[in-house]
């Protein structure tokens, strides 16, 4: 299976936990293909067909990023309306991701506790990633569960080098539908 990380974290130079996943991830070229948008497109002029070519390569497609804001960064929403067109999605031969595996990689600042009903934010992870996941649906791709790591911004070292492993055994694992 070919597995194609879209890394979108817009202060990646400040990131401890998203710097030490790239960085696993880079240690499997042969197995995960690495994208990140921000060093990409750093003005937001984003080549859909490029990317919609980088896209048919791979079954397994991860969006890894921190939640920001109790969503995604920027240039990851803009790349979604730009990429997934509707007439390279259902143009001629019909649905150009159909069948195609959807995974969700995220680093939240705050603790899990924050994260249910009746804690800090009121809402889980899964209800503020919903848009997401009716977005893989609408599409025909399989939305498979995430990886996530709560605590990003207090995390230790140790907590974070024993998360990048995780990662990546996460997304190559055959995982099933939730």
């Amino acid at each position: 299976m070919r597995i194609l990380v879209i890394a979108a974290h817009p202060k990646i130079e400040q990131s401890r936990v998203n710097k030490r996943w790239l960085a696993e991830l880079h240690a499997y070229p042969d197995l995960i293909t690495v994208h990140e948008l921000y060093k990409a497109y750093p003005h937001f002029a984003i080549n859909s067909e490029k990317e919609q070519d980088l896209i048919a390569r791979h079954e397994r497609i991860v969006l890894q990023f921190p939640i920001q804001w109790y969503s995604a960064p920027a240039l990851l929403k803009q790349w979604l309306d730009d990429v997934f067109t509707t007439s390279w999605l259902f143009g001629e031969g019909g649905k150009a991701v159909a069948g195609k595996e959807l995974v969700l990689a995220m680093s939240i600042g705050g603790e899990e506790s924050s994260y249910q009903s009746g804690g800090l934010i009121g809402y889980t992870i899964s209800e503020l990633v919903r848009p997401l996941q009716a977005f893989a649906s609408q599409i025909g791709m399989t939305f498979l569960p995430h990886y996530k790591l709560y605590g990003a911004v207090k995390a230790s070292d140790e907590q974070i080098e024993l998360s990048a492993p995780q990662y990546v055994k996460h997304i190559t694992s055959p995982i099933s539908t939730p």
